[in-house]
């Protein structure tokens, strides 16, 4: 290894940064945690006060789940065609294409949204197999074993961030254009809920993606920290 491979690896998860694998990875898994973290901040809300269908919360939510759990395995076939990154890639064009019609539904669209729920879900089954399997041919590739626990508590880092400014952000503007949790979400507040839970989700997870598809040859083949 040459000596920036040394001071990236000696450098603790600061030093990790500075090779271009780590820069990149960390920066599209932030930004794509933080995409899935606005509607996960505020889906018991979208549901009660814009859907009206709280009494329906719990089975969107086992759909949601169950679709991710059960997505996983085809992810995992996608990515040995494609290659994680790349598979990784295309699962967010499909969480952007499916999760948009959230924004469309009003009170009443239980069935609508149980699909929205069912497509969104296959997308969070790749969130949870690709990255870590992308990490772990990462480390196996780079020779990196010995701090194999580095980047996997970076990812962790970087997971809990986005999901504590997505809550620190959404509802503060929520309130600010007007939206009164526990109130039906109907007319232009209804809107604005249904645009940050949906619309503002799907744009930030589309940078993601073209960030994504831009580092493909740096996430897939480079195999030294410390390579651009």
């Amino acid at each position: 290894a040459n000596t920036a491979d040394a001071a990236a690896r000696a450098g603790g998860f600061r030093g990790l940064l500075r090779g271009g694998w780590a820069r990149r990875f960390y920066g599209i898994y932030f930004i794509s945690n933080f995409a899935s973290s606005i509607p996960a901040v505020l889906v018991l809300f979208y549901i009660r006060d814009r859907l009206a269908a709280e009494t329906w919360t719990g089975l969107f939510l086992l759909v949601y789940f169950l679709s991710g759990a059960a997505s996983m395995p085809v992810w995992q076939i996608v990515a040995r065609r494609t290659g994680t990154a790349r598979a990784w890639g295309l699962s967010m064009i499909v969480a952007v294409i499916t999760f948009v019609w959230a924004f469309t539904l009003g009170p009443g669209d239980i069935v609508p949204f149980a699909i929205v729920c069912v497509l969104s879900g296959a997308a969070l089954g790749a969130d949870l197999a690709l990255p870590p399997a992308l990490l772990a041919d990462r480390i196996d590739r780079a020779g990196d074993q010995a701090i194999a626990s580095r980047y996997f508590s970076g990812a962790t880092f970087f997971a809990k961030a986005s999901f504590a400014l997505a809550t620190g952000l959404t509802l503060p503007a929520l309130d600010f254009l007007g939206y009164v949790p526990g109130e039906a979400a109907t007319g232009d507040v209804g809107m604005y809920l249904s645009g940050v839970y949906a619309l503002v989700p799907c744009a930030i997870k589309a940078v993601a993606a073209v960030w994504l598809f831009r580092s493909l040859g740096v996430l897939s083949n480079e195999r030294t920290v410390g390579q651009t």
